[in-house]
């Protein structure tokens, strides 16, 4: 943590990104629960569950990153995990464009955030 007084340090081009990673994850999975919402169905109920849990700690990942938290690396960790669920579940349905979507970017936030689990923010 910083001492009152000082500047926190540069945010790298890998943390810049990784927050935009997280960011856009969110955004689409986000659209996408309003697509699943509007084509109901039981199957969707499953995607919509792994589309809620995947938007809500990319958003927190993103935060955590960002003010530097001490625990970035361990969200950035469970965020890879979140992402890597959503973007199986969006996989069922191949035939849905939406889901596709959803499931390449959070196959990117996914991979950004193993990457970002060890380093020290």
């Amino acid at each position: 943590m910083a001492q009152p007084g000082t500047t926190m340090p540069a945010m790298t081009k890998q943390m810049q990104d990784c927050i935009e990673a997280c960011m856009n994850c969110h955004s689409i999975c986000e659209e996408t629960m309003s697509s699943c919402m509007q084509q109901g169905g039981q199957a969707q109920m499953q995607i919509m569950r792994a589309l809620m849990d995947c938007s809500e700690t990319t958003r927190m990942c993103a935060d955590m990153m960002m003010r530097r938290s001490p625990m970035s690396g361990q969200m950035c960790a469970m965020c890879a995990k979140a992402c890597d669920m959503c973007a199986e579940a969006c996989m069922a349905m191949p035939d849905d464009a939406q889901l596709m979507r959803c499931a390449e970017a959070c196959r990117r936030c996914a991979e950004m955030c193993r990457a970002m689990a060890d380093v020290r923010m």
